[in-house]
């Protein structure tokens, strides 16, 4: 047995659509965030260190087309895929005037085998003409994902770890987005700072209530050069342990609707700034984890989970 077959993963999920396999390949097109360059705040995130979230990135003196390029020539030789989705990922990539991002999303849609765009935002930064714009390329039948970083539907944790947005505007962009047909994929972190299994399962009721296309999961590290790594060496962060991540993956997994797609049930961070948990640097690990508890409580996507907005709080 294999995680997908527990779990609509993304991949499976495109072989279907496109008889083939389909690979993203992610790019650093220098995008910053309004919660680092003052428009909102400055310091980003308290967990942020870019580089953690896409340890692929590259610098932005490698033109698109090139980072395209090596990306797909690494997919190729693993996989012999034929096909690619360009991944705009670094901080906020659709944080600039319109007219701009066109030139930059048309750029990586001429590269060979580029079928179309997954683009990585905030909630806070997808406005109108960005959203119409998406829109046309998916008309012209180009794949076409936003990327929606939520993280938490719990403001109160969303201002503590200065995410500069909240479940309002998620809600606004999201429905925005899905009026176009635009497909939205939701990323949530799992262990926030005073967060517990129980908040994550109902941030996942609250996103499944809004309707959603996608989701990705991603458990909370400590990296080199954040906020977060100050707390942490302090004794105010303590980090999730390995078991408690994959039993609350697990439950999330099985409250999803087999209809949703998830792009990632896991993230991993480099060792080079990697500092707590150690667990997050074995993606197998991981993944092979939440198919095991998949396979021992014999459940799939969408065959059960615990309803949490009524009652008290649980861990």
């Amino acid at each position: 047995m294999a995680l997908s077959d527990y779990v609509n993963t993304f991949g499976q999920w495109l072989i279907a659509r496109y008889g083939e396999r389909v690979h993203k390949v992610s790019v650093d097109a220098d995008f910053t965030c309004p919660n680092r360059d003052g428009s909102k705040g400055i310091g980003g995130c308290t967990f942020c260190n870019n580089s953690s979230f896409s340890p692929n990135s590259r610098p932005q003196s490698v033109p698109v087309p090139e980072q395209l390029a090596v990306g797909q020539a690494v997919i190729v030789r693993r996989t012999r895929a034929r096909k690619f989705l360009a991944y705009f990922q670094a901080y906020t990539n659709t944080y600039a005037e319109v007219e701009y991002l066109k030139g930059l999303y048309d750029e990586a849609l001429r590269q060979p085998g580029v079928i179309g765009l997954s683009v990585g935002t905030r909630p806070d930064c997808v406005p109108e003409d960005v959203l119409d714009l998406l829109a046309d390329y998916q008309a012209q039948g180009k794949e076409v994902w936003l990327e929606l970083g939520l993280q938490s539907a719990f403001d109160s944790s969303l201002e503590r770890v200065n995410r500069g947005h909240g479940f309002s505007e998620y809600r606004e962009t999201l429905h925005a987005a899905r009026a176009r047909g635009l497909p939205v994929c939701t990323h949530l972190i799992l262990g926030l700072p005073g967060e517990t299994a129980w908040h994550s399962r109902v941030t996942l009721e609250r996103v499944l209530e809004e309707g959603v296309d996608g989701l990705k999961l991603h458990p909370l590290h400590v990296v080199k050069g954040t906020v977060l790594a100050n707390e942490w060496r302090q004794g105010e962060y303590r980090p999730w342990g390995f078991e408690q991540y994959i039993e609350t993956a697990a439950d999330l997994i099985g409250m999803t609707p087999p209809e949703v797609v998830y792009h990632r049930v896991t993230g991993t961070a480099s060792k080079k700034i990697l500092l707590a948990p150690e667990w997050c640097n074995w993606k197998w690990r991981v993944l092979n984890g939440i198919e095991h508890e998949l396979a021992r409580r014999g459940t799939r996507q969408g065959q059960g989970g615990p309803k949490q907005t009524a009652g008290a709080e649980r861990a």
